[in-house]
């Protein structure tokens, strides 16, 4: 724990102790100190700017969702959607693992790791086959991407069965 400061009011500067005035450059009269702004003013002006920040929020979100309906490829968003599923699949798995227990460890780590391993393969294959992406895979056609893709599944679900034992 850090010390505390404790200054005794001797201890204290002088002008510290003396009230303070502000006094105005028009007439050296002291005048009264500003007052602080009520609470309910404060909440409604900081609620006004969050309720702001999240419209815009909710706007900028809204534009991107309607830009990806516009301009993705069917490709890319059944892809997409199966990105989606993975992770549903993966939060599952975990779930499940802590709240009954991971007794067969090398099940829900094989299980875990497929639904992982399955999502990286599955995030090369939608880089490669993304039609904006061209000009980066110039020599893989989506044929070669895919059967990468089938190729990389296979040898990643024969290490997961062979963990399991």
């Amino acid at each position: 724990m850090a010390p505390k400061n404790r200054t005794t009011p001797a201890a204290a500067s002088p002008a510290a102790a003396a009230p303070q005035h502000a006094t105005s450059s028009a007439a050296s009269q002291p005048t009264k100190p500003s007052s602080v702004p009520s609470s309910s003013s404060t909440t409604s002006s900081s609620g006004t700017k969050s309720a702001r920040s999240a419209q815009n929020a909710q706007e900028i979100l809204l534009g991107v969702w309607e830009n990806y309906l516009e301009q993705t490829a069917m490709r890319v968003k059944l892809i997409d959607i199966f990105m989606g599923f993975l992770v549903i699949v993966g939060v599952f798995q975990f779930v499940y693992c802590i709240l009954a227990g991971n007794y067969p460890f090398n099940a829900f780590l094989a299980g875990f790791s497929a639904t992982v391993g399955q999502f990286v393969l599955t995030a090369s294959l939608r880089i490669q086959t993304n039609p904006e992406n061209q000009s980066e895979f110039k020599t893989i056609s989506p044929e070669r991407a895919f059967a990468d893709y089938v190729f990389g599944s296979i040898l990643l679900h024969f290490f997961c069965v062979n963990f399991i034992n």
